[in-house]
């Protein structure tokens, strides 16, 4: 038999790749490293490309709310493939998807989430709360930097 059967039935691999747990701490951590230098307290998370959890570090003194929204905005850019930020101009453009996304639950529609691709696959999102939303994503975009991603 060779190795595309399987017990005689053809195998179909797919390969994905996916964000490692050191490179999701890296991310995480260089946001929180650029938020410190702006004076801001974050929340940042960091999911794979399914939109769970990889990492995760609240500062001290960052917005309790904040936590939900830091990993939603990075489960909205895993799930979307694109940044958090771009939802508006979208949601302003098309009443019927303004309407029909406007109660799903963990959407967020402003700026802080950043997908996060290699090699042009998406791998994960990156999310910030705590800051304005330009400030998040700055933050955000600093932990796609120390990963070479931006």
């Amino acid at each position: 038999m060779d190795s595309a059967t399987v017990t005689g039935t053809p195998s179909h691999h797919v390969a994905q790749h996916a964000i490692s747990a050191a490179a999701a701490h890296t991310a995480v951590g260089a946001a929180v490293q650029a938020a410190e230098a702006m004076g801001l307290r974050i929340n940042v998370a960091v999911t794979d490309r399914s939109g769970t959890l990889a990492a995760f570090l609240r500062m001290p003194g960052a917005f309790l709310h904040s936590v939900d929204i830091a990993i939603d905005k990075a489960y909205t850019a895993a799930s979307f493939g694109f940044p958090t930020s771009q939802w508006g101009a979208a949601l302003a453009q098309d009443e019927m998807l303004r309407i029909g996304l406007s109660g799903r639950p963990r959407l967020v529609v402003f700026g802080g989430g950043l997908p996060i691709t290699a090699d042009g696959e998406l791998i994960g999102g990156i999310g910030v709360s705590g800051g304005s939303a330009e400030q998040d994503e700055a933050c955000a975009r600093a932990g796609l930097q120390a990963l070479g991603l931006a």
